[in-house]
């Protein structure tokens, strides 16, 4: 199938309530987030993972579509939230591979490319702040890097993981000030 200019065009929630009777029209939801949600997951999981957990968000993401708050037309929040509750089951993943950031302080998806593209070494070099987001619950560290790495708003981080806008700034509130005193902690060589 080769979308339309159309399809192109329209909103995600257009092209899930679509895909009930045209399921192939999916793919252009697909193509649309993908990219950035890989790039989200490999920077929370590394690239071995990232592959999956991206092909079982939208596997999800397919097979729960008549679930979808048609009212909503972005799905990031949504593909987002499915893809945080798939790197939740990955914890110990995530886990083992901010300790491999803090003893090499190299980034395993780290390319002079990716670097360019998306400062991803700048995570990897900064041993200290990849100690305190090992620090973090993950309910904390959730809320802050869907903010700060897929660049979602707090409503959409709201969305996303279906919890009051409340609970987002509290969240985040506390994250940075852990992420803070860590930080601080770290400066002073404590």
């Amino acid at each position: 199938m080769t979308p339309t200019r159309e399809d192109v065009e329209a909103d995600d929630a257009i092209l899930i309530k679509r895909s009930l009777n045209e399921p192939e029209i999916f793919a252009v939801l697909f193509d649309r987030h993908a990219p950035l949600l890989h790039r989200y997951v490999t920077r929370r999981l590394g690239p071995s993972e990232a592959e999956d957990v991206v092909a079982d968000t939208f596997l999800a993401a397919f097979q729960r579509r008549d679930a979808y708050d048609w009212r909503r037309p972005d799905a990031r929040p949504w593909l987002y939230g499915i893809a945080s509750n798939m790197i939740g089951k990955r914890r110990r993943t995530e886990t083992s591979l901010y300790r491999a950031y803090i003893r090499s302080g190299v980034h395993p998806a780290e390319t002079a490319d990716t670097q360019v593209e998306d400062g991803i070494n700048t995570l990897a070099v900064n041993r200290p702040l990849v100690g305190a987001l090992l620090g973090l619950t993950r309910m904390d560290r959730d809320v802050l890097l869907l903010v700060a790495w897929a660049e979602l708003s707090y409503q959409e981080v709201a969305d996303a993981l279906a919890i009051p806008l409340g609970t987002v700034g509290s969240r985040l509130h506390r994250a940075r000030a852990q992420i803070r005193q860590a930080l601080e902690q770290a400066e002073r060589g404590e």
